[in-house]
């Protein structure tokens, strides 16, 4: 929270269109938001149903519905541009998975084309046909895939994604649960040998806030999304430190809107009020909740 300016008290009943109106701003940019076979859906679910006994916090869905009132949902909040965030936690999904993203963006306009990767025999192949195809934003999750990004079966795939100018999200920071290659050194590895990669830091790095901001400052590629940073929820976890602050202003470019929708334990608003109440100004909202996701992503 700011130490310049005040936690504003949300406004009471304001609907995420409401919020939009109120900065000017046609809608929301969300690059992280989660569409997947429902099989798979379903044990992403069962997982956080058990996050309890693994973290010690209890993880409520407050958006498990049926897929077609999720798009609906997100259209009603005022979302213009949404991602199917999609990842395999074993070798032979991916390409599965890429098929069924293909075909949700086919059905659903507003959804941005997504694909995934994993390190594996083939990975290059799978990539290519998905750049082909029209793939507009990859999701790569070190934690769940639990192999490193500076694999030699990824090297050409990094390759192709950086010449493709094609943002991926990668969520690499350690939150909730480290996993063997997250943190700020295997993605600092990776973009030293691929420094044009547009990578989007998933969560903002949490809860290595500090070290990722580095790598963006350091990479002009480099983007970070808020994704439940900042929340009530995350600032019980992981604190953003309020020392850090400043840079999130000068870094305003390069922040985009996050939220991991549908598998939140709280509603979307929040994330919209607890992102006003950093007290960086209106227009960095404008920014991070519209005006550099419409850059990175064109929408009509």
């Amino acid at each position: 929270m700011s130490a310049e300016t005040p936690a504003e008290t949300p406004r009471e009943g304001e609907t995420p269109r409401d919020f939009a109106s109120r900065l000017g701003i046609p809608g929301f940019i969300d690059v992280h938001t989660h569409f997947m076979p429902q099989n798979v859906l379903d044990k992403v679910w069962a997982y956080f149903d058990a996050v309890g006994p693994l973290t010690g916090v209890e993880w409520p869905i407050t958006y498990r519905e049926e897929e077609d009132r999720r798009v609906a949902l997100l259209r009603e909040f005022g979302v213009l541009a949404f991602t199917s965030m999609l990842y395999p936690h074993k070798a032979g999904m991916a390409e599965w998975l890429n098929s069924w993203a293909a075909d949700f963006a086919a059905r659903t306009p507003d959804c941005l084309h997504t694909a995934t990767l994993y390190a594996e025999p083939g990975a290059t192949a799978y990539v290519a046909r998905a750049l082909d195809s029209g793939a507009r934003v990859f999701k790569v999750h070190l934690q769940v895939g639990g192999f490193d990004p500076n694999e030699a079966s990824l090297d050409a795939s990094w390759g192709l994604l950086a010449d493709a100018r094609v943002p991926v999200v990668v969520h690499c920071g350690s939150g909730p649960v480290p996993g063997k290659f997250t943190g700020p050194g295997p993605m600092g590895q990776l973009l030293a040998r691929h420094p044009r990669l547009r990578v989007v830091v998933a969560h903002m790095g949490m809860p290595e806030y500090a070290d990722f901001l580095d790598l963006a400052e350091r990479y002009d590629g480099v983007h970070l999304d808020t994704t439940m940073a900042f929340t009530d929820f995350s600032e019980r976890l992981a604190p953003f430190p309020v020392a850090e602050l400043p840079r999130l202003r000068e870094l305003r470019d390069r922040i985009l809107l996050g939220t991991d929708f549908p598998n939140i334990p709280y509603p979307y608003v929040h994330q919209l009020h607890a992102l006003e109440r950093l007290g960086l100004g209106d227009d960095w909202l404008r920014s991070v909740l519209h005006g550099n996701g419409a850059a990175l992503f064109p929408v009509s």
